[in-house]
């Protein structure tokens, strides 16, 4: 399934306008197997855009999008075996977190409820928390929408800015989950505002900017292999 030299996502030439603003202006990506990647940039520069057509949500204006050897839009809908978390989940106010879950699962009947429990225990939620979504705190939506991401044991992840809103703790304790992620073999983008979390967690970085993308040389990316502890914050 996978692509040539270990590339599992590869987009090219990627333009995206609505109207005349042109967001994403000839935009390449290649992204291969196991690693941790970051897009940057400030608020309106197309982030969330790419992310979208990256997975089948929105199409592009022109370019071509593959994920694991098919074409998106073509001759897939949507890339298989990918989580993705993208914006706000549309999760039911007055349902459970593992509710929510379990009727997310019963529209591909991929994850299993035994599954769904122990990805919410890996995510630091309790499955048998009966309260509403909608008293969740920030650190505890951004959690169940992470387990709605790996719920079915996805190779790829897309996850746009997962730590954003999270306290001190919070931040730590999705940077170990996507560091434990990656040991496990997953790939995984990001977007990011941080450069802390970049350094801490990907293995490259870019920057875009004006609709293009460019490796963001300037930033030194740590050893990323280990556990991450307050001191590296």
């Amino acid at each position: 399934m996978q692509m040539n030299n270990d590339t599992i996502l590869s987009a090219k030439n990627i333009r995206k306008q609505f109207g005349p603003k042109v967001v994403l202006d000839g935009l390449d990506f290649e992204m291969p197997a196991g690693r941790i990647y970051a897009i940057c940039g400030p608020n309106g520069s197309g982030k969330s855009v790419f992310l979208r057509i990256l997975v089948g949500l929105m199409l592009p204006t022109r370019g071509q999008v593959t994920v694991f050897g098919q074409h998106i839009g073509s001759e897939v809908e949507f890339p298989v075996a990918t989580g993705a978390l993208i914006d706000h989940p549309g999760f039911l106010q007055n349902e459970s977190g593992l509710r929510n879950l379990l009727l997310l699962a019963k529209i591909s009947g991929k994850a299993t409820s035994e599954k769904i429990n122990e990805t919410l225990h890996f995510v630091g939620l309790n499955p048998d928390d009966r309260k509403p979504f909608r008293t969740y705190s920030v650190g505890m939506r951004q959690r169940l929408g992470l387990a709605q991401a790996i719920m079915e044991e996805p190779q790829l992840l897309i996850l746009d800015e997962p730590t954003a809103g999270l306290d001190f703790d919070g931040q730590r304790e999705i940077y170990n989950y996507l560091i434990e992620l990656r040991k496990q073999g997953k790939t995984i983008l990001i977007t990011s505002h941080s450069q802390g979390e970049i350094k801490l967690l990907c293995d490259k970085a870019f920057l875009l900017s004006n609709g293009r993308l460019e490796v963001m040389k300037d930033i030194k990316i740590e050893d990323n292999a280990g556990e991450v502890d307050g001191s590296r914050i």
